[in-house]
Order: C-alpha cells, then structure tokens, then sequence
C-alpha cells in the first residue's frame, strides 16, 4: 500500500517508523516531513495546511491510505477533503476536530453532557472579561478559543497579569484570530495525565498513558514549550483511576459527540487532571499528541495500519490492540534558547545504532548533511522492563547524540520516579 501522513514533527516521524513495521505498507509519502524523517519516507514540500495540494498530491500519486497528524489540517477540513477524492483517511473530519479548533466548543460540551472539567466563563468582549477579572479567584487560566500552537493557555497569578494576558489575546491579538474570544478557567491542581485513545465514534481504545514535561527547565521552571520529553506509562493513572475515566469521561465525550452530529473518528488525546475531587478534563486534542506519541507508540504492539483501517471503517472492535508490558522515555533535544530565541543549521551526529530510537522534528538536509532546524531538533526513545531503566538508557542514548547548541532537560521522569517510590513504600 501507498501510505501518505500529512506533517512534520516528531510525532509524524513516530508514525512513519510504526507504520513501516507493517508488511502491507510498500511506500510512506511524508508531507512535508523533515530532513531526519527523510531515511524514513519520500518528503515532499507540501505544508500541511495546503489542503488542497496535499488532496491533489494524494490522487495523483493513487495514495491507498492517508494519516493526517497535526492539528491544524484536521481543523481545516483536510480529511474532508481527502476523503471526498476517494482517498480514505485516519484522523477526525472538520466537524468533529472542532472539540480541539475551539475551547469554547469543548467547554461546552463538557457543561452540557456533565462531563467534569474546570468551571469556566467565556467572553467575547474584552471589557466584560477585564471587568469579570476583577473578581475572579487567583491564580486562573486564560485560553485563547482557537488553535494557538500549543501556547494558548496561560496561568496568572494576578489580577493585573491577568488583565495584560486578556489585553494580549484579545485586543494585540498576539494569537491572531485565535484570540478573538477567551476562556477564563478555574485553576485545578493535582498530576496531570494523557491519555491518547483510538476511537472510530462507538467503540474506544485507551493506549498507554505518559506524562509529558511542558516547562524549559529542570524543574519544571522556566517557559512553556511543546514538551521537552515523556514517560510512559504515567504511574498516577492507576487501573482505578484508569476506570473511572472511562465511565465519566472517555465514553461520555464520545456519545456527546455522537449526540451533536459530530462522530468523532481518529486519535483523540484527552489531558487530565487527577483533582482531589476526581478526574477532570484540562483540554482536548483531536489528534496524537507530540511528544507523548514517541513514547507511547513504540509500546504497540499491534499493526498500527490495522487499527487506522478499522477506525475508519467502524470496526475497531474487532482488533485486539496490544501494548508492551514495558516502561517508555523520550528525551527530547532542542536548541539551547528554545522556546526563546535559539540559533539552528548545526550538522547533527547520531550513532548508527541508535536509529530506529530517535524521531526527528526540527530537522533539515543541507548539501547531505542533516542540520538543526528548529527549537525542538529530535526525541530519543528508550524502553525497559520498568521506568528507571528506561529513563537511564534514554539519557545514555541523548548523551551519544551531538550537535551545537543542543540542549535537554536532566529530569525527565523525575516525578513519575517519586510517584512509584510512594506506592512502593
């Protein structure tokens, strides 16, 4: 089979090398992927957002399946498209990708079906949002409606810095359009969770759940990024906790989908918060997330091609997905600065032998030779009997890795390292 996936990033790189695994696969066309995912499918410089080129592309070239990734095509109507050429496709349609296109669409949804989550307001009006500030319990979190790559949510701890953020989003639009209308959200506590779950709109399939670790810094100090790494499985999301998402959020966002003429058919990832008040619903993504899928897919163990196939045709029932009884890290290496200010174009080395262990997102090729391209250059995954394992070969791997700049995190598992150690004691 011909198999286009639309994107990328290391998440995309992740998919390809999965894929690969399964003997009916013949040829991966990436678009556009990267200089790193080059060894591993024929790139071709169509960005994602070109639906209309990545259609054309896919008809042209007899494409037999396609995988949309990220979410801005998704949101755009690429499977739409695709799908209306005969190309059939993994990934939500435009109505369906609306639960991440819009946080207040999800808010909403979640208010209306009783599927629990942070109390929330939302505004059009930058005004009335200011003025409804005033009053609002602190710290709280602001979230831009639309897609904002990643970065549209902030926490403040003041009245004031919640005002400028209000001002920035609405008013400097600093998110574009994205910004025009907000959320303001109550601030929850407690560990977070992904969980990222196969689903053709009936049936659903939890995978393997990760923790990822957003901040810069060691420490969780620093900027927000798009993640600087992840360990799976999360050892907070126990079989207890495991059940009761399923009953009060899992199933329930499925059939509230369902009910609003929106099946949702793909990948969908569900951000947690494990409250003391049970389980919450921090946001919704409607495709994998990046970078819990370089740790989370190396763990199945089922054909990935056979899951994508019977989540479109409806019948993910009938496969029995497996996952590794196994512990996951993924340590990401970015340019130092990131997600700052950060210089690229530096030639990247990576052992021979460490290969098949390493997802490339911002790379590129330059006269052969593969260079930095962006703030987050490359994952490394490791995996192990248990989680200590896997972190310390994940790290021994980062540190065989080279190239100017590079710059990781030293304590990527750090918290899941204490969370067993509780539950051992």
């Amino acid at each position: 089979m011909n198999i286009l996936v639309v994107g990328g990033g290391g998440r995309e790189h992740a998919i390809i090398k999965k894929l690969r695994e399964s003997t009916r696969v013949e040829k991966i066309y990436a678009l556009p992927g990267n200089g790193g995912i080059a060894a591993d499918a024929e790139c071709v410089a169509i960005g994602a957002k070109d639906v209309e080129g990545i259609t054309r592309f896919a008809v042209e070239n007899k494409i037999d399946f396609a995988v949309v990734a990220p979410d801005d095509p998704l949101v755009l109507g690429a499977v739409d498209s695709l799908e209306a050429a005969g190309i059939p496709c993994f990934g939500p349609d435009k109505k369906a990708a609306i639960i991440e296109g819009s946080k207040i669409f999800s808010k909403n949804l979640m208010a209306k079906y009783n599927i629990p989550t942070a109390a929330y307001r939302t505004f059009t009006d930058a005004s009335e949002a200011m003025e409804y500030i005033k009053t609002a319990p602190m710290p709280t979190v602001i979230k831009a409606d639309g897609l904002a790559l990643g970065k549209g949510a902030v926490i403040v701890e003041t009245v004031d810095e919640a005002q400028n953020t209000v001002r920035a989003m609405m008013e400097e639009k600093i998110f574009g359009e994205s910004g025009t209308s907000i959320v303001v959200e109550e601030f929850l506590t407690g560990p977070e969770v992904s969980v990222l779950a196969f689903t053709d709109g009936e049936t659903l399939v939890p995978m393997v759940s990760s923790m990822d670790h957003k901040r810069a810094l060691d420490g969780d100090a620093g900027l927000n990024t798009g993640g600087m790494g992840t360990v799976a499985p999360n050892p907070y999301y126990t079989e207890a906790v495991a059940a009761e998402c399923m009953q009060t959020i899992f199933l329930p966002t499925i059939r509230a989908m369902q009910a609003e003429g929106r099946p949702f058919k793909g990948c969908l990832y569900f951000g947690l918060m494990l409250t003391p008040n049970g389980p919450k619903v921090i946001e919704y993504n409607c495709r994998f997330g990046d970078p819990e899928t370089q740790v989370v897919l190396p763990l199945l163990q089922t054909d990935l091609l056979t899951i994508m196939e019977a989540v479109h045709d409806g019948k993910l029932s009938e496969v029995d997905v497996q996952f590794a009884d196994a512990s996951a890290c993924c340590v990401i290496l970015a340019s130092n600065g990131y997600p700052g200010k950060y210089e690229t174009g530096f030639p990247i080395s990576v052992p021979d032998e460490l290969a098949g262990q390493v997802f490339f997102a911002g790379a590129k090729l330059q006269d052969g030779v593969l260079c930095s391209a962006g703030g987050r250059v490359l994952g490394v995954t490791a995996i192990a009997r248990d989680l200590k394992d896997a972190i310390d070969q994940a790290y021994a791997a980062a540190d065989r890795i080279s190239f100017a700049n590079a710059y990781c995190r030293r304590d990527i598992g750090k918290r899941a390292l204490q969370a067993l150690s509780c539950k051992a004691e």
